[in-house]
């Protein structure tokens, strides 16, 4: 369970710096944004937004990538439980190949922060600082690995986006939606060549695009 802070110890070790700066500089609900599933081959790109109270700890945050996905789950439902606000935005498959990755990503984020209650005056962003987004900003490269609220975040936005994509195998069954969450294991590629694309497929991501095109390669490799 979530604790309180007691000593210069939490600051260092969880580098919360960021936030106190920010605080001194009259910011006050400060929300940490991180995605999940930019680079899958199928599902959605999620992002979260997390404000947590600066006196609350929570042991074990960090990036959810270093994590088991029990673990993940542990740290997700008590990150819900401290947290002054949590905010989920969504792109799907169909919104990803119209706009693309990048422009989808910026969206989920932007739906994030709009969905904080209340809402954040300032927020640190995992990587590049992000068109759009609705609420002044930093970017932090590697920010899950340095920043508390933003591993906070990419466990919520890993948490639900892969929860998402084991509702998604129960409607696509056969490709291992709830095994690979869409990303382009050799499992999943083996199931697009045998199944072929379903409806959460990205189409504009190049394998998907070269099984529903079998000779683009070809042509590619032929206009070099």
């Amino acid at each position: 369970m979530p604790r309180r802070r007691d000593s210069h110890e939490f600051d260092d070790r969880y580098l919360r710096h960021h936030e106190r700066r920010l605080h001194e500089l009259g910011y006050r609900v400060m929300a940490g944004i991180d995605e999940a599933g930019r680079g899958a081959l199928a599902g959605p790109v999620v992002a979260a937004a997390v404000v947590l109270p600066p006196e609350v700890l929570i042991l074990g945050v960090q990036d959810s990538k270093a994590l088991t996905a029990e673990v993940r789950a542990r740290l997700c439902r008590e990150i819900w439980a401290a947290a002054e606000a949590v905010g989920v935005g969504i792109a799907d498959a169909a919104e990803i190949d119209a706009v693309n990755i990048l422009e989808a990503t910026y969206r989920a984020m932007a739906r994030a922060v709009a969905a904080l209650d209340p809402p954040a005056d300032f927020a640190l962003v995992d990587g590049l600082p992000v068109k759009r987004l609705g609420v002044p900003h930093q970017g932090i490269v590697k920010g899950d690995q340095e920043v508390f609220l933003i591993a906070a975040a990419s466990i919520v936005a890993k948490v639900t986006r892969d929860a998402l994509m084991v509702e998604l195998e129960a409607q696509y069954p056969g490709y291992g939606f709830a095994a690979h969450k869409g990303y382009g294991t050799r499992s999943h590629r083996e199931a697009i060549r045998r199944l072929g694309v379903c409806p959460i497929h990205r189409r504009s991501f190049g394998p998907v695009a070269e099984a529903l095109h079998p000779s683009l390669p070809a042509l590619l490799d032929g206009r070099e």
